[in-house]
């Protein structure tokens, strides 16, 4: 990893860089995904199982396109029993802790005859995308799934492209069968959604689309936007630590690493007071490059995008870490509460030296749909929320409305919209 002493020049230059990941960076690819979108919208299943040939090298048909009760429990017999207990212990944090995030419907009463008030109402329909490829993520079926399924969505679609030979891997349906799924298709890429979006003759037309994907994915997210509801346009994958010299630097050593295995674009920031901890972390770093499996992957990542940024002291550290808005943000620091307490922009909080990233993605409960790119400066974790509609409620007596009818036909008139006004007026003639 490059080591450089934070500057206000080589500030601005790592916020370029790492804006270059930003799925908003690819537009050449926006016509490939126009004409997938275009052509399912048209050609609906026809288009669905021609893309899935030519893309996943896979035939499918109406007949075998969604995943059957047999193709699940076979899988669970694929699956170590014991990582199956793991994922039920894991989902149940992860459903205690959205639980917490449920709000009510609410209801304000006054005595002149003024009802107002927020009807909370669960999404009906959300379609989940998985990825596939080369690897399976069941903790990330379980992150999308398990809040839905916590607001009140009466159902769940779940698309993820399969293998070669027709069958999707079985982690990822045993994650589904116990995240509570109601149906899954085997369908990947801009096509899958595409057909969450509009519906074909096999898959269902939801009202919202969550989960993450490569950036065909994520580009045709973006185009569906406002047919359906999305989650986010997610990038690839982001760690800051913020440590002083207090800090162990194995342990952040290892927790850079953690993100920057995912791809050659993920990003793995260390910003430190101490210069001693930045040349030990950068020796742990070349340790466990010798024996860790993804270790090519690793090192592109960290040439392209691993920063030791050298800070003056902690309020310059906390600056850039608040600027920078990362996915991930571990404080490894003397008092990482009161140092958490400066923080304004991060999509997910570690403090302490026990509280690895890897603790959220997989176990302790919080959300690990994180926002990326920065995005943390007005984005947050997937939620409750997200999957409820809000409405207004508004009730009016005859004796409040008479009270308040000459002020809103004032209003409605010097907006000029006389049918406005007239509506209240004709109340009181």
């Amino acid at each position: 990893m490059r080591t450089v002493v934070l500057t206000e020049e080589t500030r601005k230059n790592l916020l370029e860089e790492l804006l270059k990941r930003s799925p908003n960076q690819y537009g050449q690819y926006e016509s490939t995904v126009a004409e997938i979108i275009a052509a399912v919208r048209e050609k609906r299943d026809e288009a669905i199982f021609a893309y899935t040939e030519q893309f996943d090298h896979c035939r499918i048909s109406a007949d075998t396109i969604r995943v059957t009760k047999e193709e699940i429990e076979e899988a669970y017999t694929q699956v170590d029993a014991e990582f199956v207990e793991v994922m039920k212990r894991s989902r149940e944090n992860i459903r205690v802790y959205h639980e917490k995030q449920l709000r009510n419907s609410w209801f304000d009463a006054k005595e002149d005859g003024t009802i107002l008030g927020q009807k909370i109402t669960p999404i009906e329909k959300v379609g989940v995308y998985v990825p596939g490829g080369k690897a399976a993520y069941p903790s990330s079926v379980m992150m999308n799934v398990i809040p839905a399924r916590v607001a009140g969505v009466s159902r769940i679609v779940m698309t993820t492209p399969p293998g070669r030979d027709g069958r999707i891997n079985p982690g990822t349906l045993v994650a589904a069968d116990i995240a509570g799924v109601d149906e899954i298709y085997k369908t990947g890429g801009a096509q899958a959604i595409a057909a969450l979006a509009f519906g074909t003759q096999s898959i269902p037309k939801v009202d919202k689309i969550v989960g993450p994907g490569n950036i065909f994915v994520a580009l045709a997210k973006k185009a569906v936007y406002g047919h359906v509801s999305i989650d986010s346009i997610a990038g690839p994958s982001e760690i800051l630590v913020l440590a002083d010299e207090t800090a162990n630097p194995r342990y952040v050593a290892a927790d850079l690493l953690s993100q920057a295995e995912h791809d050659e674009l993920a990003s793995a920031i260390l910003i430190t007071t101490s210069r001693e901890l930045a040349e030990k972390v950068s020796a742990e770093i070349d340790g466990f490059l010798q024996e860790l499996s993804r270790a090519d992957i690793i090192r592109k990542s960290l040439e392209n995008y691993g920063y030791i940024l050298i800070a003056e002291n902690l309020e310059e550290a906390i600056e850039c870490a608040n600027e920078v808005a990362s996915e991930h943000m571990e404080i490894l620091t003397r008092d990482p509460f009161a140092v958490m307490t400066k923080i304004k922009n991060a999509g997910a909080i570690f403090l302490g030296e026990y509280s690895s990233e890897p603790l959220g993605d997989y176990y302790a409960g919080p959300n690990h749909v994180l926002p990326t790119n920065g995005t943390a400066r007005f984005f947050s974790p997937l939620n409750v929320d997200d999957f409820c509609k809000k409405s207004s409620i508004i009730s009016y007596s005859r004796e409040a409305l008479e009270r308040a009818h000459e002020d809103i036909e004032l209003f409605a008139k010097k907006e000029g919209l006389t049918a406005h006004a007239n509506s209240i007026h004709v109340r009181f003639e």
